[in-house]
């Protein structure tokens, strides 16, 4: 099935492993057969997966675009989601989703399934950082250590 894309100027998108970047004006083409294909939005480079479940997006995105290292992007997956699950077990319904997804073949599927194991994972991070901060004030919210 035909895949209409519009790309705004100067947008980037993924296709095939092919990395574009559109000129100065607005772009419009058809993609005619099915390929791996990741907007800007979606792209995460290796050096922006700075967590365990943005590094399980990227491992899923290796899998969509590189299916000759298929195998070793698949194990790399599997050890973060072990590590994951008995850190938080709480991610355990996502995960299955997205291993289902991954065992299914279905790439770009559970790229999207994985962000919201990303947002989760960011409102668990933003509740500790604001839970440890709680803990460094008194009760009148004096900060403690600090002499004040």
């Amino acid at each position: 099935m035909p895949l209409k894309i519009t790309l705004k100027p100067h947008e980037i998108i993924l296709i095939s492993g092919a990395l574009l970047k559109n000129g100065e004006h607005l772009a419009q083409f058809t993609v005619e057969n099915e390929v791996p294909i990741l907007r800007q939005k979606d792209i995460l480079t290796e050096r922006d997966a700075n967590t365990v479940c943005n590094k399980i997006y990227y491992m899923i995105q290796l899998m969509y675009f590189e299916p000759a290292n298929l195998a070793s992007h698949q194990k790399t997956f599997w050890d973060l989601v072990r590590m994951l699950s008995a850190a938080a077990p709480s991610v355990l319904p996502m995960i299955k989703e997205i291993g289902e997804l991954i065992l299914a073949e279905r790439y770009y599927q559970a790229l999207k399934s994985c962000r919201t194991l990303i947002a989760y994972e960011d409102e668990l991070l933003r509740n500790a950082h604001e839970r440890s901060q709680n803990l460094l004030q008194d009760p009148e919210g004096n900060r403690l250590g600090t002499g004040h």
